[in-house]
């Protein structure tokens, strides 16, 4: 099994440039297709935030100055994505037959109007995996919202990226095990990588399991696709929200990992935002690439 299609929003700012650098950094390792998505807002969505006591022309005008800031800002990204694959001597290819017989990676760029989180959870369903910017790139909302939006309601895997682009993926495989659906699917997602790592160690503590099987049972799991896999507990940092999300931080850092494997939002979102979580923190803090699924 192997990632043959990635999906990547492509934005334009220095974590989105990362994101960029990530998805790429994969498709080379698994010689797959990278599909650039930008999404352009559709003007009309602006009419109903207008509120009333607007006149038809001032709302005309809004909805004018926001086509004019869509199409600038649609051209500044495919700009940067057409600048990246050309400078890496990537083909720009849309036919999936010309791509196989390319035999490396390849890339297409698409730009959809709608709702950015909408569209990308719907592409995001046809692909093997999303490659998204960190949620904090730049103040950018609409990535936070790509990024639930993938998780909730696309089925499929994410990576997050760093906020700087790393040197290596997959390498050294941190797997965050505690017992949950969201943690099972999150390792059936990353076989891929657990299967070609050089080290792979499984991340676990007493207040982070949950009802599910516990670290011995995946260490055996794991055991029968061929994977020697480590186990180490870790303990919470501190006592705030954030605890067992610092203490698997730091345990992923003194494993050496470039690769995080977890499972998202165990609890509802409304709930870790409100009360933090595991989730939360780490995609908060991690100075590591994430994949997460749910």
């Amino acid at each position: 099994m192997a990632y043959r299609k990635l999906l990547l929003p492509v934005i334009g700012s220095a974590a989105g440039e990362a994101a960029l650098a990530t998805a790429f950094l994969a498709a080379r390792i698994w010689r797959a297709h990278v599909q650039g998505l930008h999404v352009r807002l559709d003007p009309r969505d602006v009419a109903p935030l207008a509120g009333e006591g607007l006149s038809g022309a001032m709302i005309e005008e809004m909805m004018s100055a926001t086509e004019r800031e869509a199409a600038e800002r649609a051209r500044k990204v495919e700009a940067l994505f057409s600048r990246f694959v050309e400078q890496n001597g990537v083909p720009m290819v849309a036919d999936p037959a010309q791509a196989f017989s390319a035999g490396t990676v390849t890339a297409s760029f698409a730009t959809v109007v709608g709702r950015e989180e909408e569209v990308v959870a719907h592409q995001a369903r046809l692909a093997d995996l999303v490659v998204l910017a960190h949620p904090e790139a730049d103040d950018d909302v609409s990535t936070s919202d790509a990024l639930h939006a993938v998780l909730f309601d696309s089925g499929r895997p994410v990576m997050v990226s760093r906020r700087t682009a790393p040197e290596t993926i997959g390498r050294r495989v941190a797997i965050a095990w505690n017992g949950t659906a969201e943690s099972s699917a999150a390792v059936a997602a990353g076989l891929p990588w657990i299967e070609r790592a050089e080290a792979v160690r499984v991340l676990h503590a007493e207040e982070y399991q949950r009802r599910g099987p516990d670290v011995s049972g995946l260490i055996d799991y794991l055991a029968w696709h061929g994977v020697a896999a480590e186990s180490r507990a870790f303990k919470p940092i501190g006592s705030a929200g954030g605890a067992v999300g610092a203490g698997l931080l730091a345990a992923a850092a003194e494993f050496g990992a470039d690769l995080l494997i977890m499972g998202a939002y165990s609890h509802s979102r409304l709930r870790q935002l409100i009360l933090g979580g595991v989730t939360r923190h780490v995609l908060e803090h991690a100075d590591v690439t994430l994949l997460m699924n749910r």
